[in-house]
């Protein structure tokens, strides 16, 4: 079991031990939490739990001690003169819901909105969506999880017609071929990429697949590597799918059987050659052959798909072509023969479960009328109190209503969107509307809580006790280990005393939210998925307590938890059941229930194809580079946590810009060297390092923001600009509604020679730099570095 006490302490010391799982990435590692004089003083890994055997990576075993840093918020504030000013909870509450109140009389519920995060507990985000959907009536209410894996679902959707992963962790065990498409798991998912690593130096090694513009570590270790020019996925994925065709690497009875679709594709593909492909996506051709191979004959084939995907130009049309593949391959429900559309934050699948994001809880359709009475008869409310008139309201089209004055209300939960929204100058300027009210609900004052009308001040991990779900339907309790410091609350407790100002009630005039615990929350959202996909009816707290998680669908039908779904071909697709009916890949216009009852009567896979189209924003003589921005493996979104841990933080202390070789010789620049990037919306100076980045390609972790530098939060006097997001444009993809954050168009120049220093970025990741005489990272870096550095476990 991998163990991080602090303060030299030994597991002896420890005052008791406390089940939790990991918070600081997607994977659902599980984790004891250490407890020495009611403070958190550790973690350890379990050994039982079913996803990581005990094993974590570097972001759970340093990143707790952001729960004991001194800057944390400890007292509900309010603007007074301009000034965030301490004071009581029931003041700051009554401004809160004293100016729902006026609004919603004023204006009625479309100027109210919320924006959540993928952070929060399963108990938190259902409470959430019933205040908003059920009480407010309000169809504003996103998810950051629309910047991260938006895509995931709606690639699902389109598919399978209803979110829900197909695959398990357990098919890597498996699989003889494994896909990675722009997903960095080495750095994203550590724990789950040792669980590769064993499968790699163990027997009958899989065959790996990588699809990534950057050298990363699963490049490094792959058969293939293809580094497709950015916003080109699509091609390259039709590229590999006409080879499958052409070489009949196609499970005619299980297309036959069990998928709709697949003459339209066939027709789509005319014309998609790996030699077209070739030059569009800048691969070589043999590289894309020996890849269609490798997919084709597999026996057992598992992908995974990522950012560099989602965040990418036809986000959802090249996503959804994953899914081809394994479907015109069979490769569904069975040992190693699986899919997951890969989440980025911790508890992002429970946003999309419990109504938090948009969608409606538990896989509900907003286009079907039956799932909006059947979830008005849970909720005990009409069903016109449930807006389902138009599309929910996605986050970029939220800050457009607010930017327009339309919602004068944002509720914003556990998320930071001054820097992680796009294009930050105009995001800046929205959030500082004075017709705005903004509410802000962290544990951190925030470049997004700076701005703010009210902070309220949460507990976090490990001092309050809810569930939260991964990528593969594993779903772990987190137990409270300590309380909270000062006056700051648990989320569910804010959101209850908000929903209790606002008198909010069912159409027997009792509370809306009869809740006022965890579990009783937890019992309540059972009863809402009962039948549905992601039936949790068969779980209590009391078994997700003392071993490993369990995963959804978990029922009578199976008290154990469902290792993989879609066995054999049963889909969820029905038209009468299914959560979506698809959107157009290329327009986003909503499929009607009459056009996917013709197409899809009896419940099948969807094959759909995607046509490929140029990026919006393409290189220029002005602007010759493509910029890409992305994560490393050292800190979490915007360092919010992170970068209070001081391990972390040294292993990655500042913003840094990467080019290749190539690039970096024809322009004369040197590692270390000072560059100012630039696009038409801003510019950001940092270091670069010279990495194994493809040609023509910049790329920038999004990261850093400005809380810890003397403005707080936004470029201030001579300082330059430090966040990715000051580059990045406002566009998103037509089907998922996610931003797009790889393929904008910038120029870079030298400003200042490095004089002999490095780039402050870290050498044992996809970062490493080409030349090998740049010094090791420090921090905990330097402890996990090895020669060919591709492991995130502690070096012992």
């Amino acid at each position: 079991m991998d163990t991080h006490l602090a303060d030299d302490l030994e597991p002896e010391d420890v005052d008791r031990w406390v089940q939790s799982a990991s918070i600081l990435h997607s994977n659902g590692d599980g984790i004891d939490i250490a407890v020495k004089d009611d403070r958190i003083v550790g973690v350890r890994g379990r050994a039982r739990d079913r996803v990581n055997h005990g094993r974590l990576g570097p972001k759970d075993l340093y990143g707790w001690q952001a729960n004991n840093s001194p800057d944390r918020l400890t007292a509900p504030l309010v603007r007074r003169d301009g000034e965030l000013v301490e004071t009581d909870w029931d003041t700051a509450m009554d401004a809160v819901a004293g100016r729902t109140r006026e609004l919603l009389e004023e204006r009625g519920p479309s100027s109210v909105a919320f924006y959540t995060s993928g952070q929060l507990f399963l108990e938190e985000y259902y409470t959430l969506g019933l205040i908003a959907h059920g009480g407010i009536g309000t169809n504003h209410v996103d998810g950051n999880t629309r910047l991260c894996t938006a895509t995931a679902a709606a690639a699902l959707k389109e598919s399978f017609a209803s979110d829900g992963q197909p695959g398990s962790y357990t098919d890597i065990d498996h699989a003889d071929t494994i896909c990675l498409y722009g997903h960095n798991m080495a750095e994203t998912q550590t724990v789950l990429w040792t669980r590769v690593l064993d499968r790699l130096a163990g027997p009958n090694p899989p065959r790996i697949i990588c699809v990534d513009p950057r050298e990363t570590p699963v490049a490094r270790h792959a058969d293939v590597h293809l580094a497709p020019r950015p916003g080109t996925n699509v091609m390259l994925m039709n590229a590999l799918l006409h080879e499958l065709l052409e070489h009949d690497w196609v499970d005619h009875a299980y297309v036959d059987a069990h998928a709709v679709g697949f003459p339209e594709l066939q027709k789509m593909l005319d014309g998609y050659t790996v030699e077209r492909a070739a030059e569009v996506c800048g691969v070589p051709v043999e590289d894309l052959r020996k890849a269609a191979r490798l997919i084709g004959t597999s026996e057992r084939l598992f992908s995974t798909v990522l950012q560099g995907f989602y965040q990418s130009h036809q986000a959802t049309a090249a996503a959804v072509q994953v899914n081809n593949v394994h479907i015109v391959r069979g490769m569904l429900g069975k040992p190693g023969c699986g899919l997951l559309q890969m989440n980025g934050q911790p508890t992002a699948q429970n946003t999309r479960e419990a109504g938090a994001d948009g969608d409606l809880p538990a896989f509900r359709n907003w286009s079907n009328d039956a799932h909006i009475e059947d979830l008005a008869g849970v909720w005990n409310i009409d069903p016109m109190q449930i807006p389902h008139y138009s599309p929910p309201t996605h986050a970029m089209q939220m800050m457009r209503y607010i930017e327009d004055g339309s919602i004068r209300f944002l509720y914003v939960t556990a998320t930071n969107p001054a820097v992680s929204m796009p294009e930050l100058q105009r995001m800046r300027s929205i959030l500082s509307q004075d017709r705005l009210f903004l509410v802000v609900q962290d544990i951190f004052l925030s470049e997004t809580a700076q701005l703010a009308d009210v902070v309220l001040p949460a507990a976090t991990w490990g001092e309050k006790t809810g569930t939260f779900t991964n990528v593969d339907r594993t779903v772990h309790l987190s137990e409270k280990a300590v309380d909270p410091p000062g006056q700051a609350r648990p989320d569910l407790d804010i959101l209850l005393d908000y929903a209790r100002r606002l008198d909010l009630r069912d159409k027997d005039g009792d509370p809306l939210v009869k809740w006022r615990t965890p579990e009783e929350a937890f019992k309540a959202w059972k009863e809402c998925t009962r039948g549905r996909p992601c039936d949790y009816t068969g779980m209590t707290y009391d078994n997700l307590r003392g071993g490993s998680g369990i995963q959804w669908p978990c029922n009578d039908e199976h008290p154990d938890g469902t290792e993989r779904i879609y066995v054999d071909g049963e889909f969820w697709s029905r038209p009468d059941y299914c959560e979506s009916y698809g959107r157009d890949l290329v327009t986003g216009a909503a499929v009607s229930p009459t056009e996917y009852k013709a197409l899809n009567p009896d419940g099948k896979a969807v094959i759909k194809a995607g046509e490929y189209l140029p990026p919006h924003e393409l290189p220029s003589e002005d602007f010759p580079f493509q910029l890409i921005t992305g994560r490393t493996l050292y800190h979490f979104h915007t360092r919010t946590k992170t970068g209070r841990a001081p391990e972390l933080q040294a292993a990655a202390p500042d913003v840094w810009v990467e080019t290749s070789g190539a690039d970096a010789a024809e322009q004369q620049w040197a590692e270390g060297d000072l560059l100012r990037v630039t696009t038409p919306r801003g510019e950001v100076t940092a270091r670069l390092r010279i990495s194994g980045i493809r040609e023509g390609v910049l790329f920038l972790p999004f990261h850093y923001g400005y809380w810890d530098t003397e403005s707080g939060h936004e470029p201030g006097g001579d300082e330059h600009g430090r966040a990715a997001n000051e580059l990045t444009l406002t566009d998103w993809d037509p089907a998922s509604k996610q931003p797009i954050f790889k393929t904008a168009a910038a120029a870079a120049e030298r400003v200042q020679e490095s004089g002999g220093v490095p780039a402050p970025a870290p050498t044992t990741t996809a970062s490493r730099p080409v030349d090998g005489d740049v010094p090791a990272t420090r921090g905990i870096a330097t402890a996990l570095a090895r020669e060919d550095s591709t492991t995130t476990e502690v070096d012992r």
